[in-house]
């Protein structure tokens, strides 16, 4: 089975009532990976466009972490890894950051809207847009 590594916006699709919420919910309950990076852009994002208050952040963060499979850490190493990533591939560099973490983590896909659909990084990751 793939392992999976999800980007910010599949987890905050999960927590409206956008069409694309259906899909975004069943990637998050099957168990995918995902980092700290995540929790804190979902932060930001909750708290800055989609008006939820500290209380609904804080259960929106525990239910993320109950159906996450694994919740890895932002490193040194990961960090370092962008750069690289970064200057070769074109990504921004928060994506860089994901993209270095799913990586890390031994993923195979990363699902992610933002992202270039299909591209193969370093021949083992792949990046899929679940909605299209």
């Amino acid at each position: 089975m793939a392992r999976v590594f999800l980007d910010t916006n599949i987890i905050v699709y999960a927590f409206t009532d956008d069409p694309r919420s259906a899909a975004a919910e069943t990637l998050l309950a099957a168990g995918a990976d995902l980092n700290v990076q995540v929790l804190n852009e979902f932060t930001n994002v909750a708290r800055r466009k989609l008006g939820f208050d500290w209380s609904q952040i804080e259960e929106a963060l525990r239910a993320i972490g109950t159906l996450a499979r694994k919740i890895h850490p932002v490193d040194l190493e990961t960090h370092a890894a962008a750069l690289g990533l970064a200057q070769h591939y074109g990504f921004s560099f928060y994506d860089a950051l994901i993209v270095s973490a799913a990586l890390k983590a031994r993923c195979d896909m990363l699902y992610s809207e933002d992202m270039q659909d299909g591209l193969v990084v370093e021949g083992r990751l792949r990046i899929v847009n679940p909605f299209r």
